[in-house]
């Protein structure tokens, strides 16, 4: 016998046996474990979290379960080939098909499981919502709400169907066996702790609550990021994958959305209202008021490009009376009136001379920059001329012609990095040359290469921790060993 311990059980507790441990007590382990526990699997959930109500990014979600941003149930072709666009080639297409085949399996499941939807507005993609949805003014409030009460509702689940939650235990390292995953030490308060088992399902959330990877992957400076989400994604499955042969994919995305610089200090401004349909009709410039990202790919990847500035604290989003009255009440919490309400910087003035003075940009470069923008999105500009292009088939361009004059200061918010593990269609993890490592899964945002890649491509965050789930389970369930 081979093991990633040099001594297996020396200086711990002797070693508990499952069928699968599950890393992490979000939508996607608590999905797992429960479906394992449905197909006669005896399953234990490692939470690192210490409380009942353990902070994680799903006890915060506003809960909508969509495939970009298209109602989860529509017609597998039209998902697939949803999925496949968006990724511009990164998502390979055997993911993308089921993904597209089972998202609506997710829904009904849940439903079983005795969860409630609404639909929480006329947009397609607000079809299917956990009810109670998530608050719809600033700020966050998520007690009594979709994403906790969909975790308290699976855990009780769980614990009905004999399986069990650990909470206090934090996983450090694989325990491999002839190239097989046969477990996971755990560091608990009483030292650590070994649990075998069938598989481990690493459903740890990702890495953006680990600085040090955020800085490596993603932003020269984490810390003038906005934490978006719980921050509890430390990376330790990714860490404990990659050193038993697992391939990363994805690094250097992220979700997250844009939001007003006071967000840094100001709980008001955090999770919501985001920036993102201003973002989307106007432009954003860097400090020397030049525009440095297509706005038009959206408020997803405008994030990732701020957060890959020298100074992600350092950009504006620019617009006119128009775009404020008009895109800025877009969305369930809106820009406008809300951030200006809870206290956000907004700079206003009659003319571009005296807008970037008060926003700190150059005058000559903000001028510049707009009317190139406007010759642009009136048909004018010669095409190829404006750099970064404007792309224009998912967002309006609307021309900044009319004062007063708006500059927004901005930063990055990051819900939960794209990459990790690299997976593949059920969910295994996989080596640089593709071949499946035995007992080892990876879920939701543990998993890579599902979202992300050059398009920064936005699945859904629990569509794809759903399938995810289901899809290791079923698979681990039917395997013969």
């Amino acid at each position: 016998m081979t093991s990633s311990l040099s001594s297996p059980w020396a200086d711990m507790s002797e070693p508990q046996q499952f069928d699968v441990v599950v890393v992490g007590g979000g939508i996607a382990g608590l999905v797992a474990a429960n479906r394992a526990a449905q197909l006669n699997l005896k399953a234990v959930v490692l939470e690192q979290g210490e409380d009942e109500k353990y902070l994680c990014n799903t006890r915060f979600t506003g809960g909508t379960l969509h495939i970009c941003l298209r109602e989860i149930t529509l017609d597998e072709e039209t998902l697939r080939l949803k999925i496949l666009e968006s990724g511009g080639g990164f998502i390979q297409p055997e993911i993308a098909q089921v993904i597209a085949r089972e998202g609506r399996r997710v829904v009904r499941w849940l439903q079983d499981e005795g969860m409630r939807f609404m639909r929480a507005s006329a947009s397609e993609y607000h079809k299917w919502v956990l009810a109670p949805p998530g608050r719809s003014r600033p700020g966050l409030d998520w007690e009594g709400r979709a994403g906790d009460v969909l975790l308290r509702t699976l855990e009780a689940r769980l614990i009905s169907r004999g399986g069990k939650v650990v909470r206090g235990a934090r996983a450090d390292t694989l325990i491999m066996d002839g190239g097989r995953c046969v477990g996971v030490v755990a560091e608990q308060r009483a030292g650590k702790t070994p649990y075998r088992a069938r598989a481990v399902f690493i459903a740890d959330g990702g890495f953006s609550g680990n600085a040090e990877l955020v800085e490596r992957y993603v932003s020269r400076r984490p810390e003038r990021l906005k934490q978006r989400g719980a921050g509890t994604g430390k990376g330790d499955g990714m860490r404990m994958a990659e050193a038993a042969g697992a391939a990363l994919v994805g690094m250097d995305r992220f979700y997250g959305h844009t939001l007003s610089v006071d967000a840094m200090k100001n709980d008001m401004l955090w999770p919501y209202p985001y920036l993102d349909s201003l973002v989307t009709a106007g432009i954003v410039v860097d400090s020397g008021g030049r525009r440095f990202v297509d706005e038009g790919r959206g408020g997803v990847y405008v994030a990732n490009a701020v957060a890959a500035l020298e100074d992600p604290q350092s950009a504006h989003v620019i617009f006119d009376q128009a775009i404020w009255e008009k895109a800025g009440r877009n969305g369930l919490i809106a820009a406008n009136p809300h951030v200006e309400r809870e206290g956000g910087t907004i700079h206003r003035a009659d003319t571009l001379d005296a807008l970037a003075g008060l926003a700190g940009l150059s005058a000559d470069a903000l001028t510049r920059t707009i009317l190139q923008y406007n010759e642009a999105v009136s048909g004018k500009e010669q095409p190829g001329i404006l750099s970064p292009p404007r792309y224009r088939e998912k967002f309006d361009a609307c021309p900044i012609l009319k004062g007063p004059f708006y500059a927004l200061p901005m930063c990055a918010g990051i819900t939960y990095t794209m990459g990790g593990i690299q997976v593949n269609a059920n969910a295994q993890a996989v080596r640089p040359d593709g071949s499946a490592i035995g007992g080892l899964y990876a879920l939701g945002s543990a998993a890579g290469g599902i979202e992300g890649g050059p398009e920064v491509a936005y699945v859904g965050g629990l569509a794809k921790a759903g399938v995810t789930a289901l899809m290791a389970a079923e698979h681990l369930a039917a395997e013969k060993i």
